[in-house]
């Protein structure tokens, strides 16, 4: 590959990044300064000219408040590219002011060209790995790699993917869920769930429109499933508030909901996962699972510290089940620890249909 002389100058000054780009939150890792960045993966955009107003928390606090010529929408909720183009521009934008342009904020280099390692979903198609593709690169970087989340998710949590003995993940964000078991550096069984901690928070919502007749927001129900979510019952049941709209009366409305209710509601979700993980755990073969009952399954993600998770999915799969150490972090991380060696690290990559220049 010819290198660039102007990339190859730039970069003496400019910092390695690992980017999660998830579609609940947008973590940037830069090489030697650990994580820079965590905020929401929200964009405030202006709806006539595209452009965007604001980024990341100032987008997510706007949400529900737009005046009618502003549009808060989280760009990377679904990899499905309807209108590929229109998609691009806001994962770049996304891109372009979340991760590069602030984690170069106190960067010596008066142009960053970085080189980017960015985690994309197992089950994304050449299509939208491409557009995650030339977007990182239209945002500035001077080359652009892509993983697999849950590899970079093992990589992160330190799991020993590259040895002979099996390793199990199971990444749960907020679109996706992301299990994949190793074995000797290679995926022997993987699944992409496209169910996650958003569909949670749209359980709670039906949950509580279905039962209370109150219609409440995204917000609110996000905010239901922190305080009170659980998969498996707890000691401290609480109860907190919910404010919404009466259906009936279209009046506002408050009520009071516990956290049985909640585990009540988001049970649909996490009977999916667990299903998903004992239809991976069925195709694999014996010598894997015995080492899997031996090592366990390592939890990373965000939606991994719902409360009694790992619980209930040790009972239902008789394994042990552990969090990661500092689990929404993982992807970012396990991003960031490729750049260090990247020809030993450069099998874990993901191939596009172009190379950088």
């Amino acid at each position: 590959m010819t290198i660039n002389p102007l990339n190859w100058l730039l970069g003496l000054f400019s910092l390695d990044i690992g980017i999660d780009l998830g579609t609940a939150n947008t973590l940037v890792h830069v090489r030697g300064k650990g994580i820079v960045l965590n905020e929401p993966s929200w964009v405030a955009i202006e709806k006539r000219t595209k452009r965007p107003l604001y980024i990341g928390a100032e987008a997510k606090e706007m949400v529900g408040r737009t005046p009618a010529n502003v549009l808060a929408l989280r760009p990377l909720r679904s990899f499905n590219v309807y209108h590929l183009f229109a998609h691009m521009t806001r994962v770049r934008d996304a891109v372009e002011i979340q991760g590069i342009g602030k984690a170069h904020e106190q960067s010596v280099a008066p142009v960053p060209r970085p080189r980017v390692v960015i985690g994309i979903p197992s089950g994304a198609t050449e299509v939208e790995r491409r557009a995650v593709f030339d977007a990182t690169m239209a945002a500035g970087a001077r080359e652009t790699f892509l993983i697999e989340e849950p590899t970079a998710a093992a990589l992160g949590a330190n799991l020993p993917i590259g040895e002979i003995g099996g390793s199990m993940i199971v990444d749960i964000g907020g679109g996706t869920t992301e299990v994949a078991i190793y074995s000797l550096g290679g995926i022997v069984v993987s699944r992409s769930l496209r169910v996650a901690g958003d569909e949670m928070d749209q359980e709670i919502i039906a949950y509580i429109r279905n039962k209370y007749n109150l219609l409440i927001g995204e917000r609110m129900a996000e905010r239901a499933k922190l305080a009170l979510g659980s998969a498996f019952p707890i000691k401290d049941e609480r109860t907190m508030t919910l404010r919404g709209r009466n259906l009936v009366s279209g009046l506002p409305e408050a009520i009071e909901v516990s956290s049985i209710e909640i585990r009540e509601a988001i049970s649909g979700t996490v009977k999916v996962i667990i299903e998903t993980l004992r239809d991976a755990i069925n195709e694999t073969p014996p010598e894997i699972i015995s080492d899997l009952m031996e090592v366990g399954i390592c939890l990373p993600g965000g939606g991994s510290q719902l409360r009694g998770l790992e619980k209930r999915v040790s009972d239902e799969l008789n394994m042990r089940v552990w969090v990661a150490d500092d689990p929404m972090t993982c992807v970012a991380r396990g991003a960031g620890l490729i750049l260090d060696n990247l020809e030993v690290n450069r099998r874990h990559l993901v191939t596009t249909a172009r190379t950088p220049a």
